[in-house]
C-alpha cells in the first residue's frame, strides 16, 4: 500500500464517483477502478458499494477514509516542518556565551531579534566559561557562541572577531581611589591586590590583563580567583580586593562597587562570534549572519560602547 493509493480513495470517498474522481485526479476511470479494486483487496474488506449511479461507502469505507485523510494529513504537515526545519524557520538553536558576554547589549539584543524574526525556533541558552565553551563546541553541545577566545583557540571553528571592548577597574566602595571621578592609571594599582578570571577559564582576558600591568611597570598581586567574571565582581564588593572587568561588567551595578574607565594604554576584552564550520542544519548561519548585519549597522557597536 502506498501513499497514491490512499489519495486515490480519499478523492473517491470525496466525490462519491470514480467517475469525477478520476477527472480530478487526472488519471483514467479504468486504472483508479483497477487501483481501489486493489486497495480493497489488500485490506480484505469491500470499502465501496457500487451503486447504478457512483458509489457508497461502506461501514468500513467510512473508517477506512477517515483514517487515510489523517494519514495524508499528516504526512502533508510533516513535509512542511521538514522543509521548515530545513529553511531555518522551526528547529532549535543553542547558543552559548560567556557571562560577561550576557552583559553586552549586542549579544542581548541579537538574541531578541533572532527570537522575533523566527518565533518557532526554540532557542536553549548556555553560559559557559571560554574553555568550557570550547569544549561544547568539541561534543556538539553548541551551535554558536559569544566568547573571548584565545590565540589558536578557535583555528578549527568558523569564528568572526566583532570588536575590542574597554576594560575597567571594579573597586569596593570603600576603597582609596572609588570616591574619584575619571580615569585610573594601572600604574596606581601597583601592590593592590587582584580577584581574577582563572587563566584556564579563559586565557585571552587573563592575559591581556597580566601584559597590561607588565606594561605600567607591575605585576598584580593575586589574592583571589572567581570562576566566573559575575563572580569577581560579587567579591570586589565584599573589599577584599579590586579587578580588571570589560566595560559592559558595569551593567551588573552591584552593591559596593565602583567602576573606573582605565587611563592611557589599557586592556581590551576581544568578543568573537563561533559556530561550527559548516552546520548541518541553517538556524546557526542564519543567527551569524544577524549579528553581523548589527554589528555592521551599528558602527562597530559605537567602539564597543
Amino acid at each position: 500500500m502506498e501513499l497514491r493509493h490512499l489519495r486515490y480513495f480519499v478523492a473517491v470517498a470525496d466525490d462519491l464517483s470514480i467517475t469525477r474522481a478520476a477527472e480530478r485526479l487526472n488519471i483514467a476511470q479504468p486504472a483508479l477502478s483497477h487501483q481501489i479494486k486493489s486497495l480493497e483487496h489488500e485490506v480484505g474488506t469491500a470499502l465501496l458499494q457500487r451503486l447504478s449511479r457512483g458509489v457508497a461507502l461502506t461501514e468500513p469505507g467510512r473508517a477506512f477514509a477517515d483514517d487515510a485523510r489523517a494519514v495524508l494529513a499528516a504526512v502533508d504537515a510533516a513535509k512542511i516542518r521538514a522543509q521548515r526545519i530545513a529553511t531555518g524557520d522551526v528547529g532549535q538553536i543553542r547558543i552559548g556565551f560567556t557571562s560577561s558576554a550576557s552583559f553586552h547589549p549586542l549579544v542581548t539584543g541579537a538574541i531578541r531579534d533572532y527570537r522575533r524574526a523566527y518565533p518557532d525556533v526554540q532557542i536553549e541558552l548556555l553560559e559557559e566559561t571560554t574553555a568550557s565553551l570550547l569544549s561544547a563546541f568539541r561534543s556538539g553541545r553548541v551551535d554558536v557562541a559569544f566568547m573571548r577566545p584565545g590565540e589558536g583557540d578557535v583555528d578549527d571553528l568558523w569564528a568572526r572577531y566583532l570588536f575590542d571592548e574597554p576594560m575597567v577597574v571594579a573597586l569596593p566602595a570603600t576603597h582609596r581611589l572609588a570616591a574619584e571621578a575619571g580615569p585610573v592609571g594601572l600604574a596606581e594599582l601597583s601592590g593592590e591586590g587582584f580577584i581574577v578570571y582563572p587563566r584556564h577559564n579563559g586565557r585571552a582576558l587573563y592575559d591581556g590583563i597580566m601584559a597590561a600591568c607588565a606594561a605600567a611597570g607591575f605585576s598584580p598581586l593575586i589574592t583571589q580567583n572567581a570562576p566566573q567574571l559575575a563572580s569577581v565582581v560579587n567579591l570586589v564588593a565584599t573589599g577584599i580586593a579590586l579587578a580588571i572587568v570589560p566595560r559592559s561588567m558595569a551593567r551588573l551595578a552591584t552593591e559596593g562597587v565602583r567602576y573606573r574607565p582605565i587611563a592611557g594604554p589599557a586592556p581590551v576584552a576581544p568578543m568573537t562570534l563561533v559556530r561550527q564550520p559548516a552546520p548541518e542544519m541553517p538556524h546557526a548561519r542564519i543567527f551569524t549572519d544577524l549579528v553581523l548585519a548589527r554589528v555592521r549597522g551599528e558602527g562597530e557597536i559605537d567602539a564597543a560602547r
